[in-house]
Order: C-alpha cells, then sequence, then structure tokens
C-alpha cells in the first residue's frame, strides 16, 4: 500500500470514478479537454499532488522535531550567542584534563603523561613510572610510542593524572 493511499484519498478517487464513469471527470460529453480532464490523467496529477504534500508535511515535521530536540527551552536570542545557561550546560560537560600523549623524560628517563587542562592552554607533565612499572619494559614501551596500555594501567594513570590537576587547581 503506497503512503499517500489513506483511506480519505482512496474515497474521493473512487467517488471521482463513480462521478465520471471512468471518462471526464468534469462530467461533459464529449470532453472538452481529454489530455487533462479525463479520469487516469486528472488520478494521476492528483496523487502526485497529495505525494507533494506529504513530502512537504514530512519536511514540516522534521524541523519542528529538530527544532524541538536542540531548543534549550529560552526565551530570547540564543543562536550566535554563548549565554549563561548553554555556558553552564556546556562546562557542565566538560573533562578537568585531557590525557594528550605519554613519553619518557630526556633528563629523569621516567614516563611522564602531557595532560592538558580543560579550556586552557596549560599542559602538565605527570610523572606516571610508578603505574607503568607493573608491565613489562616491551609493554612500557608500546604505551609509550602507540599509546597502547592494559585497562589497569589506564586506570592507575587516570588516577595519577587526576591527582595532579587536583593539586594544581589548589
Amino acid at each position: 500500500m503506497p503512503k499517500w493511499a489513506n483511506p480519505e484519498r482512496q474515497a474521493h478517487l473512487v467517488n471521482l470514478f463513480r462521478r465520471s464513469g471512468g471518462f471526464c471527470v468534469f462530467g461533459e460529453r464529449p470532453c472538452s479537454n481529454p489530455e487533462r480532464h479525463h479520469y487516469e490523467l486528472f488520478a494521476n496529477d492528483l496523487i502526485g499532488d497529495w505525494k507533494a504534500y506529504d513530502r512537504a508535511q514530512q519536511w514540516a515535521d522534521w524541523q519542528a522535531e529538530r527544532k524541538a530536540i536542540h531548543s534549550l527551552g529560552e526565551v530570547g536570542r540564543t543562536k550566535g550567542e554563548f549565554n549563561a545557561t548553554s555556558r553552564d550546560v556546556f562546562f557542565a560537560s566538560q573533562p578537568l584534563y585531557y590525557v594528550e600523549g605519554l613519553g619518557v623524560s630526556g633528563l629523569t628517563f621516567r614516563p611522564f603523561a602531557k595532560v592538558r587542562l580543560a579550556s586552557s592552554f596549560i599542559a602538565l607533565h605527570v610523572d606516571v613510572g610508578d603505574a607503568m612499572r607493573t608491565v613489562s619494559k616491551n609493554k612500557q614501551r608500546k604505551a609509550v610510542r602507540y599509546g597502547k596500555v592494559t585497562p589497569e594501567v589506564k586506570r592507575e594513570i587516570d588516577r595519577l593524572c587526576s591527582l595532579a590537576v587536583k593539586d594544581y587547581r589548589k
């Protein structure tokens, strides 16, 4: 069953066919414009109009749904502004820091993590040598080179980084 064929539209087509007898939809004998007034051609044009209307309705519904989803429920201008509510939502969803990578210090030859503070250009270098001691030398090198660490080591690195960030923010 096509999308345009709801019961009201089907009933309209049936009534139109019944009135015209399958010939001129305006009841003229002979038909004054058979290219446009013949039942089949007229019904096809009508169906095309219904399809266009359904597409436009679906587009309008989608636009309204999209607007409702992305709206913050604020009164006034919100687009292009970093207003108080959107600022609070943004900062509440931000982590305190981002681990940008792991490396080995050239001075102490100990592993460290480069941590960038959120919404800042400040980067901290956090010593993570204690977290890396639990894994083999090969896994330490892979962690530094490729950033691949085991979940236990990752948790320990995250713990050390969060302690360093909290200490820095004091």
